[in-house]
């Protein structure tokens, strides 16, 4: 071979630089340029910076590097820290100032990678390549970069639908919250704050307690309608009503919130929301634990959540009805339904769920307490990793229709930890009433008996499931056993577990319920009927 093909000095002393394509004599491409094309790109795909460094500009090249190598080590910090502290690190992730940085950090990457995969084009001169190679090496250069370019970018977008949403949703500052006798017990609060409504009443109350070690979790029940409610000893409202929130009937649990901000504000100064402060308070005394935290959710972002999470699954054990508009408020009797949630295995998006947990039409209330139950069971089971990557945008935005909270943002990280600890395991779950409790139970009950069958409940998991059907504690004066969704239960049989039910889909004679049956029932005003053929919904298990 001629020595004019095969230099034998530096690519300098013949003329060509370090990287420059080799032609073949006849001037026509060469297959090496088509693979060193494509080892350029995958070299800036895998190792951004070692292209400049072999083919072009050392020093941008060296720089490119530099960066790279920091954002390896500072990622292989993060797997350590997500080893051993994971909560740490999710709580450094969520702060205002690092997750800003790391916004701006995850943006100027993107844009500098992509700057890196133009450069690396410009090395490759595509003019150099043959024709029919040239868009495969354009179309796999773009590729590349929409996969590293654009997923930072995409990725710096996401954290920063993140931060706006926990800032909107969570305080920014305030006290550490330390576990109660090794739980932590967050209340949540759902009800609308319309324009037709004086203040704000929660239409359901709910204790979501967690083992702070092992993420056990149980749920607690408050009615709505309870009276009587026993403020805690710290709470100032003792001041008011030292002897309980008892002004006569009025005076239910859930008028509180509306009462304390209208009328005794003066008592929490300071205190960014004194209603939702105050009903914490009343329900911590009422159930004999310390409650550190709210949440409160209003009924139209509550819908929005559960459609941005694709709906949740539930097995509904009767009939529930979509109730029509109110025709006589006095006795709390509604028009034609507006439609109908039947019986068996159901995909509910955030309107059907949101009737399913409020409806209380032919049944009493505590039939609608186990649907709220059911209703949060399936959201926490239902919303794993998978669902929240592939929507978290959705989610995002809908949570910050999340009334408030005095959880700080601070401690979220050992909150998102604790809940990733209680995915998958049973919860267990307690009603401040039927059927957990006799159907005699009192609208002003024996407060020592609830504290005795709340501090059951939360003793252990074991102990936490048994509690829920123990019969061996009862509101005094009244007949033993349980009741069920279909009437009373001996104390010597226990109701059965709670997905442990077959949904009530036909009638006592083998007739298939229909949404029409339950119409004409309600035009002829036979509305007993009704109530016996739906009697069973408040049965319900997630799935």
């Amino acid at each position: 071979m001629s020595s004019s093909y095969a230099p034998t000095h530096g690519p300098e002393q013949s003329g060509r630089a370090l990287g420059d394509p080799v032609r073949h004599p006849s001037g026509a491409p060469s297959p090496v340029l088509t693979k060193r094309a494509f080892v350029l790109i995958l070299m800036t795909l895998l190792v951004p910076g070692s292209a400049q460094t072999v083919a072009g500009s050392r020093r941008l090249g060296r720089a490119a590097l530099r960066v790279t190598f920091t954002v390896w080590a500072l990622a292989l910090l993060a797997v350590l820290l997500l080893l051993v502290s994971r909560s740490t690190l999710i709580n450094l992730l969520t702060g205002t100032v690092p997750s800003l940085l790391l916004v701006l950090g995850l943006a100027c990457l993107a844009i500098g990678w992509a700057a890196l995969f133009l450069n690396t084009l410009r090395l490759i001169r595509p003019g150099t390549l043959a024709p029919r190679i040239r868009p495969a090496v354009v179309l796999t250069l773009v590729l590349a970069m929409i996969l590293s370019s654009g997923s930072l970018g995409y990725a710096a977008y996401l954290l920063n639908v993140s931060r706006n949403a926990i800032g909107s949703i969570f305080s920014g500052s305030g006290p550490t919250l330390e576990p109660s006798e090794g739980r932590y017990n967050f209340l949540m609060m759902g009800g609308d704050a319309g324009a037709d409504r004086t203040g704000r009443r929660p239409d359901s109350l709910s204790v979501i307690s967690v083992d702070a070690k092992t993420g056990s979790t149980a749920i607690i029940s408050v009615p709505r309608n309870l009276q009587n409610a026993q403020f805690s000893a710290e709470s100032p409202m003792r001041q008011v009503y030292p002897d309980g929130y008892n002004c006569g009937d009025e005076c239910l649990i859930n008028a509180i919130n509306t009462e304390v901000t209208n009328q005794h504000q003066d008592l929490y100064p300071g205190v960014a929301d004194p209603g939702a402060q105050a009903t914490l308070e009343a329900v911590s005394g009422t159930l004999g634990i310390k409650v550190q935290a709210y949440v409160l959710v209003d009924m139209d972002g509550f819908s929005k959540l559960i459609d941005a999470m694709g709906g949740i699954r539930i097995k509904a054990g009767g009939w529930v009805p979509i109730s029509g508009p109110m025709v006589d408020e006095a006795n709390g009797i509604h028009g034609m339904p507006d439609g109908w949630i039947p019986a068996g295995d159901q995909t509910l998006d955030g309107f059907h769920a949101l009737w399913y947990g409020r409806s209380r039409e032919f049944v009493d209330d505590y039939a609608r307490i186990q649907r709220q139950q059911c209703v949060q069971q399936a959201m926490l089971k239902q919303l794993d990793p998978a669902t929240l990557l592939a929507k978290f945008e959705d989610i995002a935005k809908a949570g910050t229709k999340v009334v408030e909270s005095n959880i700080s943002s601070g401690q979220l990280g050992s909150f998102v930890d604790l809940a990733m600890k209680a995915k998958g395991q049973d919860v267990s779950r307690l009603t401040i009433g039927p059927p957990d409790f006799d159907a005699a139970f009192s609208t002003t009950p024996d407060f020592g008996v609830i504290h005795a069958r709340v501090a059951k409940l939360l003793a252990s998991p074991s102990a936490g499931a048994a509690a829920a059907t123990d019969d061996a504690v009862l509101q005094p004066g009244t007949a033993a056993g349980p009741v069920s969704a279909a009437g009373p239960v001996p104390a010597t049989d226990p109701p059965p577990a709670p997905s442990d039910f077959t949904p009530v889909t036909t009638t006592p004679d083998g007739e298939q319920i229909t949404e029409e049956m339950l119409n004409q029932f309600k035009r002829n005003g036979d509305e007993q009927s009704i109530r016996d053929l739906v009697a069973t919904n408040g049965q319900c298990a997630p799935l």
